[in-house]
Order: C-alpha cells, then structure tokens, then sequence
C-alpha cells in the first residue's frame, strides 16, 4: 500500500503543499507509476519516458514523463531524463513492440505449458477483459484464467484445489469495499498460497474509464434496479451482451482501464508467478 492520505491536505497533483518535485530518472530506481500502480526498477531512461522492470516475473513497461505520475520513496514525482532535449519524444515506433498490459513483446515466444497456479476471476466478461490486456503475459508465463461465476464458489474450488507454494491461487473480485460480502470472505479464504485482490466497482464493466467511452462519468442507477439493466437503458443498448461487446471493443491497452483493476491484476500475476 502507498502513503497515507490524511496527515496533510491533498493537493491537485495527488501530493502536498504544490507542484510535485523534479526527480532525475536513473537505472535502477525504484518507482512506482501512479496511473496503473506498477512498481519496478528503471532499466531505461529516454527523452519519451523510462521502462520500469517489475521483480520477479521481470516484466517490462514504458511509461511517459508527465508531471506527478510517479511515486519515488513515498513522494509524488515528476521524474525527467538527464539532458533529456526539452519537448521532444521518442516515437514508440523505434522502441520495441508492446503489448497490451505495456509490456515488451517476444517475437516468435511461444506460450508455456500452462502451471498448477491458477488466475481466478468472477466471471465471463472479467475473464475476456483479461485475456485482450494481459492474455500475452499470461501465456508467456503458463497460467491460466478461470471463471468462479460468483465468488461463492470459491470456499468449494480450494477445498479441491488445495493451493500449495506451486498451486497458487490469485483471486480477482469485484465489490471489495469493507462490510461487503466479497470484503467478508477475502478475509476469511486468504492465506500464503491464495491471495484475493479486487476493485470497489459494482461490476468489471466499471473497470473501463467513463473517458474512453465519451462519457464524463459512469450512469447512476437507482437503489434497488439491476445494475446492468440501469446501464443498458442509460447507453440505449438492448442487451448486456450486446452492451459489453461495445465496452471491450473500446479498450486497447491497460490505459483504458481505471488503476484499481490494473493493480489488482498486476499484483495477482506476479503473486502466481513467484517462486515459493
């Protein structure tokens, strides 16, 4: 978890008391990006941005130098490349390819045989949003995404499971907010081997930024009407089928995604990934 919010007042750019610091980007500092909650060490500086390598599993992302997008040893930053030339970038075209999830694509890599260490999501469009952002890191590492359909399955799949050091289980929920029947049972079923990791959204689909479907912000819906049905009515769709092949055909790479469900998802793979 990062640094606390409430011992001073939070200013617009996420720190305190102004404009976050300069911070020169150098190999091998350890920083975390605040959009999508990745953390990594610097392995490569340009005039564009930095690629930050997470530990363990090593995978790589390229991230743009914009002002606050950084967390260096608990402080918001604004980091900058050394004689970096002033208002130019590295086109992404001269670096090499990127996956969906931002991490370097492997020309040729084949999937792996696929692990006893299994990602488990809620359900059918979870599943699908996964597979289009990290599907190409999933196979790079041989793990595999299952459906719950509903996390009360879950006390019954580690009963047959039994999760061990080399049979990890990482869980993604929605709904984790405290008093809520996913919060309940993370803090029941959580343990070495199962780590349960979500969002405070009502649905996956919430997930998706409002902007990158040309809304301000997610529709309202009453108390007490189905979620789904609310937000089909809202976007004049007839079914949530229908409605959700719109949603992911507007997601290209895990920019199109709120930081909550980034985090989560990164932190669940690199928990599966781990040795031990």
């Amino acid at each position: 978890m990062g640094p606390g919010i409430l011992s001073g007042p939070v200013n617009e750019f996420g720190g305190r008391g102004g404009p976050p610091r300069k911070f020169e980007a150098t190999i091998g500092l350890l920083a975390t990006h605040l959009g999508s909650g990745f953390s990594g060490t610097v392995v490569r500086i340009d005039a564009g941005g930095v690629v930050l390598r997470a530990k363990g599993r090593g995978t790589e992302r390229h991230f743009p130098l914009r002002s606050g997008d950084f967390l260096v040893a608990g402080e918001t930053v604004t980091l900058v490349a050394r004689n970096a030339p002033p208002g130019k970038s590295t086109p992404a075209s001269t670096g090499p390819a990127r996956t969906a999830s931002g991490s370097i694509a492997l020309e040729g890599a084949k999937a792996k045989v696929a692990q006893a260490s299994r990602l488990l999501v809620e359900g059918v469009h979870d599943a699908e949003l996964v597979e289009k952002v990290w599907g190409d890191d999933l196979r790079a590492d041989g793990i595999v995404v299952e459906r719950l359909d509903g996390i009360d399955h879950l006390p019954a799949i580690l009963q047959l499971r039994r999760p061990a050091a080399d049979a990890k289980l990482g869980v993604l929920v929605d709904h984790l907010v405290a008093g809520s029947k996913e919060f309940r049972i993370a803090a029941e079923l959580g343990g070495p081997y199962v780590r349960i990791l979500g969002t405070p959204f009502v649905d996956v689909w919430q997930a998706v930024r409002p902007s990158v479907l040309g809304i301000a912000a997610w529709p309202n819906v009453p108390p007490g009407r189905s979620w789904k049905e609310g937000i089909c009515e809202a976007f004049g769709e007839a079914s949530p089928g229908l409605l959700w092949k719109r949603l992911l055909g507007q997601v290209r790479t895990y920019a199109d995604l709120e930081p909550a469900l980034v985090g989560a998802v990164e932190a669940l793979i690199d928990f599966v990934t781990e040795l031990g």
